[in-house]
């Protein structure tokens, strides 16, 4: 049943987003006077819709995205020699029609997340002192540069005092590059290096260590040893075993070594003072078999909630969406740097996975990842690869510096080219997307 809400709300997140990104080369197709032959929604066969004028609106049998085709769009089309079709247009136009659907993304991106923001805002409250580990995993690169449990990193990677998001963000994007990093142990300062390790499933850098904060209880997956033993979304978790919890990293840890024996939690709810015993078992139900108890763990945030005005909303949106796309383009560089792995990327079966979590959420975790979606659906199609608006805006560019078209027999070879290059991505990523998912 969750397979089936996960494609469902796929369908749903992926659906608004091509809808948008095709309008808006349909609308600028429109605009400059370029015949469009075919909107759909969805791919292959049709199935159903209607003609207006020129153009057939339909939906097709695969419910998966969509296109607009436009006369004489392709080098070889029947329509190539339309006076009204996109080659015949000039090349300023064109660049435009390419551009508007990557353009209507990133509206979309800030348009979904001001309106959110208007209606509901919240801000993460960084403690009062930043940067304190919690903990330490055994023979770690952390654990090997000496960083002890209470430390507090005071600078690394040249930013000083950051925030766990900064150092999340280090860590992850420098697998095995040597950081700087400074640590304040008992008001002393003291340089080390870290090297991250390169996290072979999830393609990202680890250091071994974690914030040191509250832990508590996340979704509680049914039928699980969590749920069986009357654990519950919320929970604060104290202690287990009988040794502080002072990081999410650090409980993973004691039921990951449990081996399968017994774990006495002590844990906080609603005021209460509880004591359960938990029994792990061995697993797979997400991701790598392991031992678990089936209950997501996160850290226990302080989040100010209120509401924005517009102005307010949409500086706020505009920020973050200007934060995102920062990130996306850093990561790309950090893959080509081989800081990261390419296994970092998300496929659509991972996307369908977050769509379902996101929608089970709520609508303002739906929204924000609508809002993520949308932006890195605008950047990839800007990326220089053949048969993406990218590429179609790098050939314009080239023909307008050579002031002639590209000869025919080239045009084709480059689109063969581009599609080819895209199908290898898309069947990356699947498979990447179900490595995850297998055991090892």
């Amino acid at each position: 049943m969750t397979v089936i809400q996960n494609i469902l709300w796929l369908l749903v997140l992926i659906g608004v987003m091509i809808l948008i990104h095709e309008l808006g080369h349909f609308w600028a197709a429109r605009y400059f006077d370029v015949k469009v032959d075919v909107f759909s929604f969805g791919f292959g066969p049709r199935l159903f819709g209607f003609r207006k004028g020129e153009t057939d609106y339909r939906f097709s049998a695969i419910l998966f995205g969509g296109y607009v085709k436009m006369a004489g769009e392709q080098p070889g089309d029947e329509n190539s020699d339309d006076p009204r079709g996109f080659l015949a247009k000039p090349r300023w136009q064109r660049m435009i029609i390419a551009f508007a659907g990557p353009i209507m993304n990133v509206v979309l991106a800030v348009g979904v997340l001001t309106g959110l923001y208007m209606f509901k805002y919240q801000k993460v409250v960084e403690p009062a002192v930043s940067g304190v580990v919690g903990y330490v995993t055994p023979d770690s690169p952390a654990a090997k540069a000496g960083v002890h449990a209470g430390d507090r990193i005071t600078k690394i990677d040249g930013k000083s005092y950051p925030t766990w998001e900064d150092i999340a963000l280090a860590e992850g994007t420098n697998a095995r590059k040597a950081l700087d990093v400074t640590i304040d142990r008992n008001g002393q300062q003291i340089p080390i290096q870290v090297t991250p390790n390169m996290d072979e499933r999830s393609g990202m850098g680890t250091a071994g260590w974690s914030e040191q904060d509250q832990v508590q209880l996340g979704t509680i997956s049914p039928g699980m040893p969590a749920d069986k033993a009357g654990l519950k979304k919320g929970d604060l978790i104290m202690a287990a075993n009988g040794q502080p919890v002072r990081s999410v990293l650090r409980f993973h840890d004691t039921i990951r070594s449990s081996n399968g024996q017994p774990v006495t939690l002590e844990l906080e709810r609603d005021g209460e003072k509880k004591q359960i015993t938990v029994n792990p078992v061995f697993s797979k139900l997400d991701g790598p078999e392991r031992w678990m108890i089936g209950a997501i763990v996160e850290r226990k945030l302080k989040i100010e909630t209120t509401k924005l005005s517009f102005p307010d909303a949409l500086g706020e949106s505009l920020r973050q969406n200007y934060k995102g796309a920062s990130l996306i383009y850093q990561f790309l560089a950090k893959m080509v740097q081989r800081n990261m792995s390419p296994k970092s990327l998300t496929g659509p079966i991972g996307i369908a996975q977050l769509s379902g979590e996101a929608a089970r959420e709520g609508p303002s975790a739906f929204f924000m990842l609508m809002s993520m979606v949308s932006l890195n659906l605008a950047i990839f199609n800007l990326l220089p690869i053949p048969i993406l608006d990218g590429g179609v805006i790098v050939m314009l560019l080239i023909e307008m510096l050579m002031r002639r078209d590209m000869s025919m027999p080239v045009k084709e070879a480059v689109f063969k080219v581009g599609f080819v290059f895209i199908m290898v991505i898309v069947a990356f990523v699947i498979y990447n997307d179900i490595s995850k998912m297998l055991p090892g």
